[in-house]
């Protein structure tokens, strides 16, 4: 029962760090679309380009937060699922780009480990879960 618990609320802790940090995203496109583009070095210059971004990394994270939190509240194995396939997600973008344009460069090789690191913790927080669901005493101490 411990072993659950203990899988459960990290589970609900990197639900919830996810979710904080998209909210963090989003919060800055909406009230400063530029700042987010001036992580990667790219300058807006009209309003068709501010608009884009806070549609993006505005509107889509503030519907990606409403979901997590819902699936935080309701449906945690669930809410795993989804953290694992988004963040594996970004870190497949990045790949995808280094095979195609070529190497990253520090904040895209920073977010490349971050975004691999939360897609693995996810996957390994998911099949804990469903291991002691499934199989409780399968688990060793």
């Amino acid at each position: 029962m411990k072993k659950q618990q203990l899988v459960n609320g990290l589970s609900k802790a990197l639900l919830s760090l996810s979710a904080l940090s998209i909210f963090s995203v989003c919060l800055m496109a909406f009230s400063d679309p530029q700042s987010v583009m001036d992580l990667v070095g790219v300058k807006l210059t009209n309003t068709d380009a501010y608009s884009s971004i806070r549609g993006v990394y505005g509107g889509v994270s503030l519907t990606i937060v409403v979901l997590l939190v819902y699936l935080l509240l309701r449906d945690v194995t669930r809410g795993l699922i989804f953290i694992s396939i988004l963040w594996g997600s970004y870190a497949v973008s990045r790949v995808t780009t280094i095979l195609v344009e070529g190497s990253l460069g520090d904040f895209g090789q920073q977010w490349l480990v971050i975004e691999s690191v939360l897609c693995a913790c996810s996957l390994l927080l998911l099949f804990l879960k469903t291991r002691l669901t499934t199989h409780p005493q399968a688990v060793s101490r």
